[in-house]
């Protein structure tokens, strides 16, 4: 009845992991480097990653339910598809897969259709699978926190139909809460496809207004153009990803991320507590003044 957990050490994977923990769940995580991470004790730990084989198979023994996450990468497909092979090949039905919000319909950009072309894998080879699909990470805004609190500029083109941001914390819940679900399950259970949206949705100007009120000084919203947002993300990022990342912001610009009814209330049941919100995690960035003397 072991849970094996792919991206154990990213922002979604790390939470995850101490969910499970905390459900007393047998897990075990995939790593390429065990040296580099302290996972909590009783975990066990695989060495290797997606493309690796031999190692995959030997982390497939034993193992009865997968959380399967890819990183946005060029060979992300080849990765997802060799996966579900070998867990099929183990005998793995039971799944939960990170997919994105509109995932079906967002064709155009690659990590998506990448992320649809999974879930079609999954229904067609007949798993039993959980198909998350999260909007925009709220976290991401620890990127563009300094671009606001150095120049008044809230930079990401989200546009003006509205992006219902959501916590990785949240994420990671209700992955922990579906991996438990189908993992003791006594048989399998059929596909189902939860969208994993924030509490609000919110537009452009409506964040730069949040993060006004936070300040306490203006802080304006830098447009729907997003080239010069591909050309930021060039600097550190390859090309084509800060091309992809672009593509993603016309969608946003284009059609938003806004909940169907009844996603917000699903999740806060599934949660038993309200979702984490964005004003609370951006409060939580802005810099605490410097404490009085004495």
């Amino acid at each position: 009845m072991t849970i094996l957990v792919t991206g154990a050490t990213g922002r979604i994977g790390r939470h995850l992991v101490d969910q499970l923990v905390r459900r007393d769940a047998d897990l075990r995580v995939l790593t390429r480097d065990p040296a580099k991470t302290a996972f909590p004790a009783g975990v066990d730990v695989a060495q290797g990653d997606l493309l690796d084989i031999d190692a995959m198979r030997s982390a497939f023994s034993g193992v009865r339910t997968l959380f399967l996450l890819n990183a946005v990468t060029g060979d992300e497909f080849t990765q997802a598809l060799i996966t579900l092979n070998l867990a099929r090949e183990a005998g793995v039905e039971r799944v939960v897969y990170l997919s994105v919000f509109d995932a079906d319909r967002a064709v155009n950009v690659p990590h998506f259709a990448v992320k649809y072309g999974a879930e079609r894998m999954l229904a067609q080879m007949g798993f039993g699978a959980t198909i998350l699909r999260p909007t925009y990470f709220i976290d991401n805004e620890v990127m563009i926190r300094d671009v606001i609190l150095d120049h008044g500029v809230y930079p990401m083109p989200i546009g003006s139909r509205g992006v219902a941001m959501v916590d990785t914390r949240d994420i990671a819940e209700l992955a922990a809460i579906e991996l438990m679900r189908r993992d003791r399950a006594p048989d399998g259970l059929p596909i189902e496809t939860i969208n994993v949206t924030g509490p609000d949705t919110l537009t452009g100007p409506q964040l730069a207004e949040i993060w006004a009120g936070l300040l306490g000084r203006p802080i304006v919203y830098g447009g729907d153009d997003p080239s010069g947002f591909e050309q930021t993300m060039a600097g550190f990022l390859p090309k084509w990803t800060a091309y992809e990342m672009r593509l993603m912001a016309e969608r946003y610009v284009s059609d938003g991320m806004i909940p169907e009814p009844g996603d917000v209330a699903r999740l806060t049941a599934m949660l038993g507590r309200p979702l984490h919100s964005y004003r609370d995690f951006a409060a939580g960035l802005v810099p605490k003044p410097p404490a009085a003397l004495a």
